[in-house]
């Protein structure tokens, strides 16, 4: 008998907004930010096995297993589940940019813990997978929940939001953003107002609310630090608002149809690159997850 196997997606995000509200007496920055999911990312295959491994298969990517987020993500849900037998074989395929700021290894981890959850069977709840996920990185748990969201804190309080469903087009400048640098850097706004919750308008996030909040309080630094950033997003810009999303490099435009956003991204400068995604309450991984449920 062939060892059960599932195959979910990773999904991109983006920070539709992103506020630095101060910093805390433990180091930390108080954040405000939206996090859009996207119907595109990476793909994760897990294969059950039960000789207690963890074998970790993802070309293109030089990284230590003991460093990478998925080996971290499995071995810590294995530790939690208690069972030394349990094992995985995960093959990765990537196709979101390291440190672009689009949460890629982030969703990968979280991925991890909802895929092995469901393949092991271990029933752990939502809550609890959440909190594996935040003691891997700050923007875990949002992919673990599942669901666009308006964040707080660090990043981990977080109030599911409903948004206006766009096409966005992300581009990828040709560097790697340092995000530790940014939070060190004394000239990084950290005074920003905050934005109550009643400002949410019943959790539902249209056009009118985005254009009124939007903005990224890295982007001043950022397109400072790095050149590259500030040339990719003022070419966008010709074609609609672009921001730069997190702290990475990437920045994106919202676009009313898909066939816009291709348009323009068939017009990029030679050897840029970019994708086109379309933006979702849900995540794809859910529906996956839904779909794996009801067939075993």
């Amino acid at each position: 008998m062939n060892p059960p196997i599932l195959t979910l997606t990773a999904p991109a995000k983006l920070n539709l907004m992103l506020r630095i509200l101060g910093r805390r007496s433990d180091g930390y920055h108080e954040l405000q930010t939206v996090f859009q999911l996207l119907d595109y990312g990476d793909t994760l295959t897990f294969t059950h096995m039960n000789d207690g491994a963890i074998a970790l298969e993802c070309p293109g990517v030089d990284v230590a297993p003991e460093n990478n987020l998925i080996y971290q993500a499995a071995q810590l849900i294995k530790q939690t589940c208690g069972d030394h037998t349990l094992g995985a074989h995960i093959s990765v395929r990537k196709v979101l940019p390291a440190g672009g700021g689009v949460g890629g290894g982030s969703s990968d981890a979280a991925t991890t813990l909802l895929g092995l959850n469901a393949l092991w069977r271990s029933k752990l709840g939502i809550d609890t997978l959440a909190e594996l996920g935040r003691q891997l990185g700050a923007d875990v748990p949002v992919f673990v929940r599942g669901h666009s969201a308006f964040a707080e804190g660090v990043g981990e309080h977080l109030t599911p939001v409903f948004i206006t469903p766009r096409w966005y087009l992300v581009l990828t400048p040709d560097c790697h953003v340092s995000t530790g640098a940014l939070f060190s850097d004394p000239r990084l706004t950290r005074d920003s107002a905050a934005i109550t919750l009643a400002a949410l308008r019943d959790r539902r996030l249209d056009t009118r609310w985005l254009d009124e909040y939007s903005g990224n309080d890295f982007q001043p630094l950022v397109e400072n630090l790095y050149p590259d950033v500030r040339m990719t997003r003022e070419w966008l810009a010709q074609y609609g608002q672009a921001f730069l999303t997190g702290s990475g490099a990437c920045v994106f435009a919202s676009f009313d149809s898909e066939a816009a956003a291709q348009n323009v991204l068939a017009k990029r400068p030679a050897g840029w690159r970019g994708f086109v995604a379309r933006g979702v309450n849900e995540s794809p991984t859910h529906r996956q997850l839904a779909k794996f449920a009801a067939s075993i």
